[in-house]
Parts: C-alpha cells; sequence; structure tokens
C-alpha cells in the first residue's frame, strides 16, 4: 500500500496504520497495478499488506518467509515478510536478527522469482 497517514510526537513523524475504509479505498488501484505488472512474487511488507491482500487471518510473525500460492482471493504468488520500517524502531540485538530474517525473506523471494 501506498500510504503516508502520521502523527506527530515531538521531532518525530510516527506512521499511522490505515483504517479498513483507507485500505479499501486502495485496493483496487494496487490490485490493477499488479495485473499490469504480472510479478513472479509480490513481497507483502508488514501486517497491513499482507491482510490487505490475503485476509485478516494472515500473521506476519507465523506465515513470513513461505511463498503462499495464488489463490482466488490473491492471484498472485506472494510472501509475507515485516516492514523495514520495524526493524528500523527495534533495539540492538533484536534488531540484527530482525535484519537478518528480513534479508533471508527477501532472498527467498529473488530466488523463488528466478525458478519462475
Amino acid at each position: 500500500m501506498k500510504h503516508f497517514k502520521w502523527r506527530r510526537q515531538g521531532k518525530v513523524r510516527l506512521h499511522q496504520k490505515p483504517n479498513a475504509e483507507e485500505i479499501r479505498a486502495c485496493a483496487a488501484w494496487w490490485r490493477a497495478e499488479l495485473d499490469t505488472i504480472a510479478p513472479a512474487v509480490v513481497v507483502l511488507l508488514g501486517a497491513t499488506a499482507a491482510q490487505a491482500a490475503l485476509g485478516p487471518k494472515v500473521r506476519v510473525t507465523r506465515d513470513r518467509g513461505v511463498v503462499i500460492p495464488a489463490s482466488e482471493r490473491f492471484p498472485h504468488d506472494a510472501l509475507v515478510t515485516i516492514h523495514p520500517s520495524a526493524v528500523l524502531r527495534m533495539k540492538d540485538p533484536e534488531r540484527d536478527a530482525a535484519f537478518d530474517g528480513l534479508a533471508h525473506d527477501l532472498r527467498e523471494a529473488a530466488r523463488y522469482a528466478g525458478d519462475a
């Protein structure tokens, strides 16, 4: 999703999760974009993107790093992973492990796309 809703907290701008109406408003647009591009795999960064595409039962912590085959609901193979901004918000040593996990997931998506 291309979404730029935020709130100010001191000198920092904090990202805010879009509401259901905002997600629905963008759905036709990003679906048309994906249909035009026809990617080998779609990388869904974070829970908002994953749940918007695959439904509310998707959990990033449970479903990440594995290619989910296309279905009637989402007609593209997809890989769920954490959002890079989540990694940036973490403190060491969790940040290092999260970064390594994100990099692993992206390599898996690239490998899958190369095989497709």
